[in-house]
């Protein structure tokens, strides 16, 4: 049942992994002056961002709490910094979600984007890159380096982490930034128009 439900978190961050590589590709080539993916997935996404960072950070939180709570993967020192990132990102972008408050998510970026580079740096360390501190060392069995998670070949806890601080953190600039186009467009359906203070 645990190898079934860590299997099932391993997929599901795949599944992420091809997203996010999508997202990356599409950046990659509005800078090359290419506009037409990111403009794309834009539109696709518009009105929902929040709830899809939402939904990113919730399955990250419960995965995290799976591993540690029910599987008794012990957190080390960089798992625990990793988690101080994720999840209060799971209480803001749900609460700024449901009043449709797509400001706060400016505010709320710098979380992913810490998380992820703490998650890179525990990459490094797991793959002997980079050698763990002595904090590492008594936080956890093994320290930093142990792979509780070892699926595919590459995919581990810091790896899921990594694509769901990179998901969340595209997801918040979504919404941080007025997409061309929609200003002052009428057409728009209520749930998608954002916050006006003066409404």
């Amino acid at each position: 049942m645990t190898h079934d439900v860590v299997v099932a978190l391993c997929v599901l961050g795949v599944a992420g992994q091809v997203l996010g590589a999508l997202l990356v590709l599409a950046a990659a080539l509005r800078l090359g002056g290419v506009p037409g993916p990111l403009h794309a997935i834009r539109s696709a996404v518009w009105g929902y961002e929040l709830w899809l960072a939402f939904g990113v950070t919730a399955v990250a939180t419960g995965g995290s709490l799976f591993f540690s709570e029910v599987a008794g993967f012990v957190p080390c020192e960089l798992c625990w910094f990793q988690r101080i990132c994720m999840y209060p990102l799971s209480i803001t972008t749900l609460l700024a979600a449901i009043a449709n408050d797509h400001r706060a998510a400016r505010y709320l970026l710098p979380l992913p984007a810490v998380g992820a580079g703490i998650s890179v740096y525990h990459i490094l360390v797991e793959n002997g890159v980079v050698e763990q501190t002595n904090a590492c060392l008594i936080s956890a069995p093994g320290g930093c380096a142990v792979k509780w998670v070892d699926e595919l070949g590459y995919v581990t806890i810091p790896v899921l982490a990594l694509t769901g601080f990179v998901l969340a953190f595209a997801f918040l600039a979504f919404a941080a930034v007025e997409p061309s186009g929609h200003e002052g467009d009428e057409t728009e359906p209520a749930a998608s128009r954002r916050y006006d203070p003066a409404q």
